[in-house]
């Protein structure tokens, strides 16, 4: 049986699902698409191949390989986009939260059957239908739950609204001894820029008390401050509109010292390893063009 254990972000990692590209299926149609990056890489004919996304994420296998930790992987479903674990489920404490996703991605927590069934059953939760929940959005951070939500009256409006307050009421019931702690994100369908997806799009807690950080992805300025007053102003990494586009926040931590990173965040990795960070580089760019990177394609389920 698997011993779920997650408290925060950083903690070691003991093992975790990596995503895969493999029968990633065709490019997809423009009404097809989840999210503005996508849409973008479609439009220009520039949408990231199969054969160039399967070596990016194996470069993150040996790396987890490096370091000793338990990796699994989705069986391969055909013709079908099955990169980005961070969305289908989450772990926090001891539980596996089930994301309620987009309908047509169900078939993605399917294939990871044979890790769900070494958990304890009772320790698998499905949140009510009306819970709208991406593992993205969602960080837990010791004593605190992070959560990226929208909660506008056009929430319906956004494909690229994921998470809504049901789902962060429900996160409170859960877990009554956390503090929930929800920021309202940034939507826009068409403009990448001027979108921030889920929470680890603009935002997230590396080493012990350090974080990555783009003020304009958060859309009310006292929800952006709580966060720089937390972890206070000289443990942060502020990030361009350029840099969160590329997903400079969406790196993924190994543990309190070792940040896999994209080797093209030059100014970003210039900065961890000043501040005494192990940084191990990959490509990932190509993946990058949907709209998402490391931490999206990692699911944990055991630190330490």
């Amino acid at each position: 049986m698997l011993q779920l254990n997650i408290t925060n972000e950083t903690s070691q990692l003991k093992a975790v699902v990596l995503g895969i590209a493999n029968s990633n299926g065709s490019i997809p149609k423009l009404e097809d698409c989840y999210d503005p990056k996508s849409r973008e890489h479609v439009l220009n004919g520039t949408y990231p191949k199969e054969e160039d996304m399967i070596e990016e994420m194996e470069a993150v296998a040996a790396v987890f390989k490096k370091y000793d930790i338990a990796v699994y992987r989705p069986k391969v479903i055909k013709n079908y986009n099955q990169i980005f674990s961070r969305d289908i489920a989450f772990v926090i404490e001891d539980k596996l939260i089930k994301a309620n996703i987009l309908p047509d991605r169900e078939k993605e927590y399917i294939a990871i059957q044979h890790v769900t069934n070494q958990i304890n059953p009772i320790n698998i939760i499905e949140l009510p239908k009306e819970c709208h929940i991406e593992g993205g959005d969602v960080m837990p951070w010791n004593e605190y739950i992070f959560v990226g939500t929208y909660t506008g009256d056009d929430y319906a409006s956004f494909i690229t609204a994921r998470t809504n307050k049901h789902a962060v009421l429900a996160l409170q019931q859960l877990f009554p001894n956390k503090i929930v702690k929800s920021f309202e994100l940034r939507k826009h369908n068409t403009d990448p820029k001027e979108n921030a997806l889920h929470l680890d799009c603009c935002f997230q807690p590396i080493g012990k008390n350090k974080a990555i950080l783009h003020k304009n992805g958060f859309l009310i300025e006292e929800e952006y401050n709580w966060l720089v007053n937390y972890f206070g102003k000289e443990h942060i990494f502020e990030i361009t509109k350029d840099e969160m586009y590329d997903m400079n926040s969406n790196v993924f931590s190994i543990s309190e010292d070792v940040i896999i990173s994209e080797k093209n965040f030059t100014r970003l990795n210039n900065w961890l390893r000043k501040n005494g960070f192990i940084v191990e580089e990959v490509p990932y760019a190509e993946i990058a063009k949907q709209e998402g990177l490391l931490r999206c394609s990692t699911l944990p389920l055991i630190r330490e």
